[in-house]
């Protein structure tokens, strides 16, 4: 990429700097950091006087934007350098295409100097039919037919009027067609008015049954959500659906607008003079075989490019609240994965999260082992002291809650509590290269167990060791850009594995990649270092780690923790940089530095304006003393586990009015999937979230939140369960719909399960609280949402 000027530079930040409600300065700082290969923790966290305090959310905007705004310079210079060499870049020219502010201007700028194959309007100008189209256009009271006859020369291909006539035409559509004036104008008008519409392949009813609801339908481009989008655009892909945009909702209505938009930009007018037929003609033809076709494409590229956005930013967000789930500690943990014919396989991790002991029992069909079973687990939990039992929640996982049950009932005096977790991402890991040098003697089925029973004490440490996309909390995630959805969600790792920090003396390799600063080659050094030389003592032995110099211990060292070392800050996210400021806070008080740790009195009464220098300034000095008050402090929440209602453990168990405890799974932007405990999520959907109006579902709820849920309908053929957070809402007579009656209840498709991939997802609900969902074609809708039925 050229080099960008310092006046480039800074217009880029200015422009950021306005997108994320920020100062140029500020943002100029950010920049000027990133370029040094700061990451964003390090910045967000350590160095807030440069900034100005943007936070981390502000510097991901600013890191994505500044992708874009310089990827555009770089386009921008090879527009340039093109159009130059075929030596028609004019002044004006030149000024329009440095002014372009988006990438589909640059191009529509672009576009008539864009090298092509040769083109009818191509050939036609080599016939010299220029004049011609000219001709008609500048004076319409000639007869087309009359000056045509001048054109006619066979040598060059123009046998006869019709010849002459259609070479000017495509002259004069090519030349519309990239007007880049014109087309803007009507990108932005088609983007506004503009009506998707999605008919049935011929013959593909069957077939594409899950999206029937979209055989006959339209909606507005600008308002469509887009998760509804992502939808369609997967059925066409499927070709189920054939999808169109009309400019408005007569079509036929909204053609002719454009074709009379197309005519008075080009100065066509119908006054009954002898070339205005044709012209009109040439107008329309421009429109329907030129503009239209090419404004589609543009115009679904850029709704899909923000649907996948907003469906990124859906994963993104469940996969953090996923990652900062409570932990449930220093507790040792017996791992059960069920599983029926194959058994469950048994994992012990003692508190350290050491794996101690591994087992496979038989307790269900066809065996039926029951008691000899929870012998076989009393003596592990015994031996080994286990406090917690992790179920999986997969195939059997209620049955196996039953044993845990009856288990825990056996060893009372272990006082253990059973907690059924997601085991999401867990074959993936068995199956991974890291679980492969993590545990390379042991059978691939029992790894999964050793995972269930490790995101149980610490689900972030667990969760970062497999992909994130198989964490299965997505929408439509494999719809989307799978580059920016990696992209997107390993920075939502690294934000949450900064954010909680890292034990450095117990870390696996997979976690320290997330640290600011540290790649995989570094991580797998630090382990090596450990194993060779035994628990680090100080941030600073760090430096003695291969490859690990001193601009990766900058980034990297505020985020690592060593508890019981040398230097007691060392356990703390103050930065080994920021030690002199604590040393004035010490001297001033006249303490040792574990007098002062933990003493919030004292430090309540310092003023951060007493500790400042130049590089110091009082937001970090403010960090310091909030730090000290308790080091290391963990950000996520206190451990609570769901308690599913005994005697309901299939979905025949379920009754309609029974009021549940269960666990947000997944949160769309059409509503919330909860885990009740009978092996089939149940859809909360957005308007029975709340009894005021949700806007968007995690303002309310988040994945891994407990909650209390009615249940308003249950469909024990079809496996779909609705339910309402709203406590007092009573399920309504079933009915019949009416007419467009499916708009206001919503209707839901989607393939895949837990890997996060829906299908058609209900309509939005109304500008105001609609009434709770429950009847049947709603409860169908949202068992399909969550299991692609």
């Amino acid at each position: 990429m050229p080099e960008i000027s310092p006046q480039l530079a800074r217009q880029i930040a200015c422009t950021i700097a306005a997108e994320i409600g920020a100062q140029s300065a500020q943002a100029q700082a950010a920049i000027a950091l990133l370029d040094e290969g700061a990451t964003v923790p390090f910045i967000a966290r350590y160095r807030k006087e440069v900034t100005g305090g943007l936070d981390d959310t502000q510097l991901r905007n600013l890191e994505t934007r500044l992708t874009y705004l310089r990827e555009l310079e770089d386009r921008r210079a090879a527009v340039l350098a093109s159009i130059d060499e075929q030596g028609k870049l004019s002044d004006e020219l030149r000024a329009e295409i440095l002014g372009a502010d988006s990438k589909s201007r640059l191009e529509d700028l672009y576009l008539p100097y864009k090298p092509k194959r040769r083109t009818k309007a191509q050939i036609a100008r080599e016939a010299g039919l220029e004049p011609l189209a000219d001709g008609l256009l500048g004076d319409p009271t000639r007869m087309p037919e009359e000056l045509a006859a001048t054109f006619i020369d066979a040598d060059k291909g123009v046998a006869d009027t019709k010849a002459a006539l259609d070479g000017a035409r495509a002259i004069l559509m090519e030349r519309w067609g990239e007007d880049a004036a014109l087309v803007g104008e009507l990108r932005n008008w088609l983007h506004e008015v503009g009506v998707i519409r999605a008919r049935v392949a011929e013959g593909k009813e069957n077939e594409g049954a899950k999206y029937r609801d979209y055989f006959d339908h339209s909606e507005s481009l600008a308002k469509i959500p887009s998760h509804r989008l992502l939808a369609l655009f997967r059925a066409r892909r499927e070709e189920i659906l054939f999808l169109d945009l009309d400019p408005g909702a007569d079509a036929d209505a909204g053609h002719v607008l454009a074709e009379g938009r197309v005519a008075h930009h080009a100065g066509v007018k119908a006054q009954g003079r002898p070339a205005d037929k044709w012209l009109q003609d040439s107008c329309r033809l421009t429109w329907k075989a030129k503009l239209h076709l090419h404004l589609l494409l543009d115009l679904f590229a850029q709704a899909r490019e923000k649907a996948e956005a907003e469906a990124i930013d859906v994963f993104g967000n469940n996969l953090k609240d996923l990652l900062l789930a409570a932990p449930a500690g220093r507790k040792a943990v017996l791992g059960l994965d069920p599983g029926l014919r194959t058994g469950v396989k048994v994992a012990v991790v003692d508190n350290t999260g050491k794996l101690v002991a591994t087992d496979t029992i038989y307790p269900h069909e066809p065996r039926r082992q029951w008691d000899q079973s929870l012998h076989t687990l009393r003596a592990l939990c015994t031996k080994h002291g286990v406090e917690l039992i992790s179920i999986g929640n997969g195939t059997a996982s209620r049955e196996t809650d039953k044993l845990a049950g009856d288990l825990i009932k056996l060893a009372p005096e272990l006082k253990m509590q059973k907690i059924v977790v997601s085991e999401a991402g867990a074959s993936v890991y068995s199956a991974s290269e890291f679980a492969a040098k993590e545990f390379p003697n042991l059978d691939v089925s029992i790894r999964g167990a050793v995972s269930i029973a490790r995101r149980l004490q610490d689900p972030l440490a667990e969760l970062v060791k497999i992909e994130p996309k198989a964490i299965g909390v997505g929408q439509y995630q494999h719809d989307v850009d799978q580059f920016r959805l990696a992209r997107a969600l390993d920075a939502k790792v690294e934000d949450c594995v900064n954010a909680v920090g890292v034990d450095v003396n117990t870390a696996s390799a997979a976690l320290l990649t997330r640290v600011s600063g540290l790649s995989s080659t570094v991580a797998e050094n630090i382990v090596v270092y450990r194993d060779q030389n035994g628990a680090f003592k100080s941030r600073k032995e760090l430096l003695k780690v291969p490859r690990l110099g001193d601009k990766t211990f900058e980034q990297c060292a505020g985020f690592l923790r060593i508890a019981g070392g040398e230097q007691p800050l060392d356990s703390s996210s103050v930065h080994p940089e920021a030690y002199p400021v604590v040393e004035r806070i010490l001297k001033q008080c006249g303490r040792e530095v574990k007098q002062l740790i933990g003493d919030a009195a004292l430090l309540r009464g310092l003023k951060a304006e007493q500790f400042t220098d130049d590089k110091f300034g009082v937001p970090t000095v403010r960090d310091i003393l909030k730090e000290l008050e308790k080091p290391g402090r963990d950000p996520r929440p206190e451990f609570k586990a769901a308690r599913f209602a005994d005697g309901v453990e299939e979905i025949r168990d379920l009754k309609v009015g029974m009021i549940l405890e269960g666990v947000i799974s997944n949160v769309a932007a059409f509503g919330a999937f909860v885990d009740i405990g009978v092996h089939q999520d149940g859809l909360i959907h957005i308007s029975a979230l709340s009894d005021t109006y949700v806007k968007d579902p995690r303002d309310v709820v988040k994945a891994g939140d407990i909650v209390k849920v009615r249940v308003l309908e249950v469909d024990i053929a079809r496996k779909r369960i609705a339910l309402t957070r709203r406590l007092d809402d009573v399920a309504p007579a079933p009915r019949e719909p009416r007419g467009n009656d499916r708009d206001a209840r919503g209707n839901a498709a989607r393939s895949g399960g837990r890997d996060g991939n829906r299908g058609p997802a209900p309509r939005p609900q109304a500008s105001a609280p609609a009434p709770a969902p429950a009847n049947n074609a709603l409860a169908a809708a949202f068992a399909r949402a969550k299991n692609g039925s």
